[in-house]
């Protein structure tokens, strides 16, 4: 009786964790605007945004969405030459991706109101914070494949 228990417990287990990384893959297989319109309404939620916010938040994010693949189409020819990008090229891209995040920056505190903003910063800090965790964990794991 234990072990049946016990098995299925770990069936429920393995079932909810399939379910769980779907939801997560879904999202990436998403259309540009789908995930635009997910975003925007995440926003609105966490933030309070009114409708004029909402569209202006929506032009922005298609605007930035945009921009990013531009970037990346850029890159790819460079990976496709076979050679690696020079430090300058490097510098340059990572200055173009600052200077827009910058501009993104001041059209969203232009849009949003002052305790929104702050929100939307502290949104932003915490999910930095959990990209380097993630990093940090991946470099570990790396570190005990090659041992």
């Amino acid at each position: 009786m234990k072990k049946l228990f016990v098995v299925a417990l770990l069936v429920v287990g393995l079932t909810t964790f399939a379910q769980e990384k779907g939801k997560r893959g879904d999202f990436k297989e998403m259309t540009p605007e789908k995930r635009t319109e997910i975003q925007v309404k995440k926003m609105t939620k966490d933030l309070d945004l009114n409708e004029k916010q909402q569209k202006e938040v929506k032009e922005l994010l298609n605007a930035q969405k945009e921009d990013r693949a531009e970037m990346m189409e850029k890159r790819k020819e460079i990976k496709e030459t076979a050679e690696k990008a020079t430090k300058e090229q490097r510098a340059e891209m990572k200055a173009k991706m600052d200077k827009k995040k910058e501009a993104i920056d001041a059209k969203m505190k232009s849009i949003l109101t002052d305790d929104q903003y702050k929100k939307w910063e502290a949104t932003k800090e915490e999910k930095k914070e959990k990209m380097g965790d993630r990093k940090e964990k991946m470099k570990e794991r790396r570190a005990n494949k090659s041992e």
